[in-house]
């Protein structure tokens, strides 16, 4: 016998509305719902982390002879990076707009399919152009899954864990960080593979685990807040219903009445020039802050980290089989950071802890600026210094993602998200791979000074933003933080002094 088919999708209609749906969300205690969210969209991190490290390892072994490529070091650090962070920035843009007009689900899950291809075919490349044109197209589906994502975590995580589960999510790059540079001895190694092949096998590995990520990832749902926005109210009470008895089964005692209402017009789309007039003209303090965020942490990592494996090699003469072992100390400085800090972003608060984070990073690395220019450090203790300053770095960026997501409306959250990583990325990510690439391996000390000082300062600026200007969203709920723009009640989205 024939299963009956399943019904149609609710159709979208516009109307007044007034739902509980985001207290409802934010009251509910942790659960395996909440884990599956964060496995399904957080390990995504994890593959992008993977593959910007071993890139970055792998340079060097791409310009020797005998690697099936005809192309330089510097033209992996450099040109390969910055196409590969212009790609993201382009992607974001792209794949922001439709995520806030088509919902968070259908673009995750498309932005990965771009990511997981572009993946696929790096792999395959002969010639110089190839890698360039998939290095862009990578970071194309990769800018897209920072939007879709952080929007989704964010509205999906209850606003008492909201904090922590975001910079740990965002952290959890570093753990694929660590898995390449690891794995890139190993496919350096030619005892086991051949010069033109190790490279090439890292990357179809990275696809096949995409691919897992994938299965998992068709179990997260839609947005509840996306959804009775954008006309689907219905099936937004319908799920956030189901998951509430999946919780009180699972605990064993029923859930806390939610407290808290509000009232919307529904639309199906919100214009672009709406999104923009709220972003600038409702929230301009948050908008400076935003960029600042993004333009110090872009500086600091894109410039200046993903060139480490270089400045090894050009300054201690470690070879290019072994810096995946120095990189793996410093990508797990970058994880336990968020790992260890997350909790205080939601305790101690997001003003103290995102200035502290910034400022902290930055007057540690002026002082390994400082000693690296007077020759006092070898590899083993250059790499120590950097996993200190990292340590504190790491959170901090991390929480520039956490901040766009949730100081914004929540119809214009994936675009400002998508507009913010894009124009601070594009001033830190690719000019700075294109300028710091030939500064870390010119083999001057001078020029790799000024590049750590650079990084320092964008840093140090950008943590002082924060300590005016950074909004106390700790444990709020994202419509009490910005209120909605579809919202009836009278009174307009004005910033809070």
């Amino acid at each position: 016998m024939t299963p009956p088919s399943p019904p149609p999708p609710v159709p979208a209609s516009t109307g007044t509305v007034t739902t509980s749906v985001p207290s409802r969300l934010d009251r509910l205690p942790w659960s395996r719902w909440h884990w599956m969210i964060v496995i399904g969209l957080g390990t995504v991190w994890i593959l992008d982390g993977l593959e910007v490290t071993t890139v970055g390892n792998i340079a060097s072994r791409l310009s020797e002879d005998g690697s099936g490529l005809s192309i330089s070091s510097a033209q992996v650090t450099g040109v390969a990076a910055a196409l590969y962070v212009a790609g993201a920035c382009a992607g974001a843009l792209f794949f922001g707009w439709l995520t806030d007009r088509y919902g968070r689900k259908k673009l995750f899950m498309v932005t990965l399919v771009v990511y997981l291809g572009a993946t696929a075919m790096t792999a395959l490349a002969f010639d110089a152009w190839w890698f360039f044109t998939f290095r862009f197209l990578t970071g194309f589906g990769i800018g897209g899954e920072y939007a879709a994502i952080n929007s989704a975590i964010d509205e999906l995580i209850p606003a008492k864990f909201r904090g922590r589960v975001d910079l740990i999510i965002n952290g959890s790059y570093w753990l694929g960080a660590v898995g390449g540079a690891l794995l890139s001895i190993v496919m350096l190694n030619t005892d086991i593979f051949p010069k033109d092949v190790g490279w090439r096998l890292t990357f179809a590995l990275g696809v096949v685990l995409g691919l897992v990520v994938l299965l998992v990832r068709r179990h997260v749902p839609e947005s509840p807040r996306w959804q009775f926005i954008h006309g689907r109210g219905e099936e937004a009470d319908e799920l956030v219903t189901t998951v509430e008895r999946d919780i009180e089964r699972e605990k064993g005692r029923p859930l806390p009445r939610a407290e808290g209402e509000i009232t919307i017009e529904q639309r199906k789309s919100i214009g672009f020039g709406l999104i923009a007039r709220t972003v600038f003209r409702s929230y301009p303090k948050r908008a400076v802050l935003s960029l600042s965020l993004f333009i110090g942490q872009a500086f600091l990592y894109n410039a200046i980290t993903f060139g480490f494996g270089a400045i090894l090699t050009t300054f201690y003469d470690v070879p290019s089989g072994g810096t995946g072992y120095y990189f793996a100390v410093i990508a797990a400085g970058n994880f336990i950071g968020p790992l260890l800090l997350g909790k205080l972003f939601d305790t101690v608060g997001r003003r103290v802890m995102i200035s502290s984070t910034y400022l902290l990073s930055g007057v540690l690395l002026f002082g390994t600026a400082w000693l690296f220019d007077q020759g006092s450090l070898s590899a083993v203790t250059l790499t120590a210094c950097w996993c200190v300053v990292l340590f504190f770095a790491s959170a901090g960026a991390s929480s520039a993602y956490l901040t766009v997501s949730e100081i914004f409306p929540m119809e214009t959250r994936a675009m400002a998200i998508a507009f913010f990583y894009a124009l601070g990325t594009a001033a830190g990510g690719i000019s700075g791979p294109l300028v710091f690439a030939d500064l870390t391996s010119s083999g001057v000390v001078g020029d790799t000074v000024l590049a750590f000082q650079v990084g320092a300062g964008l840093m140090c600026a950008a943590g002082l933003v924060a300590a005016f200007l950074a909004v106390n969203a700790e444990g709020r709920s994202l419509e009490d933080i910005a209120t909605p723009l579809s919202v009836t009640s009278s009174g307009t989205n004005r910033e809070p002094a």
